[in-house]
């Protein structure tokens, strides 16, 4: 989960919608107030705070989240012909996946990696169609 201050869910939805291609559906009149993003086979949940002390993931993993996609390369292009900051452009890491890194509007730093065949393959069983992110936010 990822804190987000008063009013930045709003310019986060307009984000990952305008410049990440997400669609985003808005539960704010529910009793736990929320938006979901969509996009291919990732959800992003922006969830309210309980907290006001916002520490990113990045600074104990180094990512604030990390998702899988299949075509890095066309993922990025994309990217970059919409302005996202590219803080790592894709890489071939040491452990073989290829991988590249964006900020978001809220300075979340975001992977998106695509594991190589064999390592797929092998692990294709422990593999979840979907990836569920959660991200939140304050009213």
């Amino acid at each position: 989960m990822f804190p987000v201050i008063l009013i930045t869910y709003q310019f986060l939805e307009l984000f990952y919608v305008s410049c990440l291609g997400f669609r985003a559906v808005e539960y704010l009149g529910c009793k736990e107030p929320h938006i979901c993003l969509y996009k291919d086979e990732i959800e992003i949940l922006l969830l309210q705070a309980n907290t006001e002390h916002i520490n990113p993931n990045r600074k104990q993993y180094g990512y604030d989240a990390y998702l899988y996609t299949d075509d890095g390369k066309a993922l990025e292009d994309e990217f970059n012909s919409k302005g996202v900051k590219i803080i790592k452009p894709l890489h071939l890491t040491d452990y073989q996946n290829q991988e590249f890194v964006i900020e978001d509007c809220d300075g979340r730093w975001i992977a998106f990696r695509l594991k190589t065949k064999i390592i797929l393959k092998e692990r294709k069983e422990n593999l979840s169609p979907s990836f569920l992110i959660f991200f939140v936010f304050h009213l």
